[in-house]
Order: structure tokens, then C-alpha cells, then sequence
């Protein structure tokens, strides 16, 4: 598969939020290209026009050393797999991992996510009274986000033990997501007005 291929692949198995840029995905590209993962070349049905200046694509096919590279990427559960910036990758891979290194990886991104929830809960407290509420507002969406995270981990787990493959494969009513608008107070209300609403 060419680059172009491949960066559209990527961002739709990663999603919009993990958006890879053509500034990043080929420098990575020649990076596994020398250490032997993948290997390039021109595909046998194109051909360069002569005297153009257009660059004729390059089809990049993964070798067995890529392929044992991948496989050993996928069954690692170590900490680094937990991380904001590895989780959603390890995550889109799931369908291929074993059954205990999911569970290893869910468990571990909840203990990551539930340090940052100890971390945001107590800043909030902290800072409650000193900042203004649109600061306040942003704090609680934050604080907010991770609980929501911890929730979805849970089912994810909850699915794992009860040997679902996961909560994202079962087809019932609980796995609906609510995306009812929730009711908020006003940013510029008065803390005891809140408590009024």
C-alpha cells in the first residue's frame, strides 16, 4: 500500500483526534523501512511519464521481521501501553491482541486514569474559589471527560470477564451511549446560584 493509502487507513481506523500528517507518516515510514519492518517499491503498473518532475509512488508491503515486530508490539501490556499517546493505538489493535493482555492494558489505563482523576479532584478544590468560572467550567468538563473514560474502561472490563471480547462486541441496551444534552448552570452564575438550579 502507497503513503497516501496508508495515511487514510490510519485516520480512519485512529480516528479524527489522531489525525497523521504526511510530515510525520513518511519520516516514520523510512524509520521501519531501515530497521527492516517494512519494504518499498514501485509498483509494476506505474510508470513515470519521462521528463516530468512527478515522483512515481512508492508501495510500502511489511516484511517477517515486521511482522514479528507487530506481533510482539500487540501481546506488550507494560505501562507505556497505557499512555494517552499509545492506549487509542494499542486500542485500535485489540481484535488481534490476546484476551489477558487487553484486560492487562484496561487495567492499567483505569490506574493511569484514576491518578488523574485523584490529580483533577484535588485541584478543583484547591483552586475552586480563586478562579473564574469559565476556568472553573473547563476544569469540571476535564474532570468530567475521565470519569467518563473510567466508566467506558469498566464496561470494557466488565465485557472482557464475562468473556464478550469486550462491551463494544455485545448487543444490548446498556451499551447505548446516553447523548442527551445535560442541563448546566450558566458559567457566569454565582457559585450559591448554582446551587439553587
Amino acid at each position: 500500500m502507497h503513503g497516501y493509502e496508508l495515511r487514510k487507513r490510519l485516520n480512519g481506523v485512529l480516528g479524527t483526534f489522531r489525525a497523521i500528517s504526511y510530515g510525520s507518516l513518511y519520516p516514520c515510514l523510512k524509520t521501519l523501512e531501515s530497521a527492516g519492518f517494512i519494504a518499498s517499491a514501485a509498483p509494476a503498473d506505474e510508470t513515470t511519464p519521462p521528463l516530468t518532475a512527478k515522483r512515481g509512488r512508492i508501495v510500502y508491503q511489511l516484511t517477517a521481521e515486521g511482522k514479528e515486530h507487530f506481533a510482539e508490539r500487540i501481546a506488550d501490556a507494560g505501562p507505556d501501553t497505557w499512555d494517552d499517546e499509545s492506549f487509542g493505538v494499542h486500542f485500535a489493535f485489540f481484535a488481534r491482541t490476546d484476551a489477558d493482555v487487553r484486560r492487562r492494558i484496561l487495567e492499567g489505563r483505569r490506574s493511569r486514569l484514576e491518578e488523574r482523576l485523584a490529580l483533577l479532584r484535588s485541584s478543583l478544590t484547591r483552586t475552586v474559589e480563586r478562579i473564574d468560572s469559565y476556568t472553573l467550567e473547563l476544569q469540571r468538563h476535564g474532570l468530567e471527560s475521565v470519569e467518563r473514560e473510567v466508566r467506558w474502561i469498566d464496561d470494557l472490563l466488565a465485557g472482557e470477564a464475562a468473556g464478550a471480547g469486550s462491551a463494544v462486541d455485545r448487543n444490548d441496551s446498556d451499551s447505548t451511549p446516553d447523548t442527551s444534552p445535560k442541563r448546566r448552570p450558566a458559567p457566569n452564575a454565582s457559585p450559591r446560584r448554582r446551587n439553587q438550579q
